[in-house]
């Protein structure tokens, strides 16, 4: 009798172990890499994190695929860097999803921008003779550890929304990510020290956030606007300002040709120098600390052939 029923109970435990299976991850898609990483640091193994656009993709401009739609099609949650940047890719993906709970202003979507420092925030009628201006600002912010901080705080809060049986593990690998973060904010403070108010020069108007946070002085753009191709003209006068301000360094981010960086650096006796803008824009990039780490080293070891430092 006692074997007949110690039989049944397992049998019954088996039943409800099959007909309540675990609690099944959150599907997380993010629009670039950077915030996949991120989205990885708080959800652990309680997310599944899709990131559609690749490190060394421009994310201006990225090239829809028929997996993006299912991917969004399924995601109980989409991050997104906002500020326009995914404006001529996103929409359509949002909308051919038919998922209610991913669209704008939904449970299940996160605008990264909106508790983080935006710089260039432009004033005044913004018109197309100005480039390719954001109207709210440089999308770029994510290149600023606090305000990686700030992106990881609201993933953190969003989660815990989406997940309220996983709080405390979301709010334990926040802390555990904050407090690596803050020792590597030292390291790269001190790195990159010796090396404030040095005059550069960058491609793009990527690196904002991350100039202004260590003290870099971007004197001058390979574009003459954001989003247009430099000409013969800008070009010369470029190469004159940077002699006149002994700037030596170009920054260039790994989606742009380096024929016409290449050919001022020369002029200027100077370097050219890929950093990577985002998680995989270098093979070493592999998560968000990572990805300051690569650039960081790469940057001042650079700077200090340049300037002597």
């Amino acid at each position: 009798m006692r074997s007949m029923i110690r039989s049944l109970v397992f049998v019954l435990l088996a039943t409800l172990v099959v007909s309540h299976p675990a609690v099944a991850a959150v599907q997380v898609v993010t629009t670039t890499a950077d915030l996949g990483a991120l989205a990885q640091e708080i959800g652990g193994d309680r997310v599944t994190v899709t990131a559609l656009a690749r490190g060394y993709q421009d994310p201006h401009f990225v090239d829809p695929k028929p997996s993006f739609i299912l991917s969004v099609s399924r995601a109980d949650l989409l991050i997104v860097i906002g500020r326009e940047l995914e404006i001529g890719w996103l929409p359509p993906l949002i909308n051919s999803s038919r998922n209610a709970k991913i669209q704008p202003g939904g449970r299940g979507y996160l605008d990264a921008s909106l508790n983080v420092k935006i710089l260039e925030i432009p004033t005044g009628q913004i018109t197309r003779a100005m480039g390719d201006v954001h109207p709210s600002g440089n999308p770029h912010y994510w290149l600023e550890p606090d305000n990686g901080r700030r992106i990881a705080q609201a993933i953190r809060d969003k989660l815990s929304a989406l997940a309220p049986a996983d709080q405390a593990y979301f709010t334990q690998r926040y802390n555990d990510f904050d407090a690596r973060l803050a020792d590597a904010q030292k390291r790269w403070n001190s790195t990159m020290a010796p090396f404030k108010g040095t005059k550069i020069v960058t491609y793009h108007r990527s690196w904002p956030n991350f100039t202004d946070y260590f003290g870099l002085d971007v004197m001058g753009y390979v574009e003459p606007k954001p989003g247009v191709p430099p000409s013969p003209t800008h070009t010369l006068e470029l190469i004159a300002d940077m002699k006149s301000q002994g700037a030596k360094l170009i920054i260039v981010e790994p989606y742009f040709d380096l024929k016409t960086a290449q050919s001022i650096a020369n002029q200027v006796g100077g370097k050219v120098l890929v950093l990577a803008p985002s998680v995989g824009g270098a093979k070493e990039a592999i998560d968000y600390i990572k990805l300051f780490d690569y650039d960081i080293n790469l940057l001042a070891a650079n700077l200090k052939q340049v300037t002597g430092k």
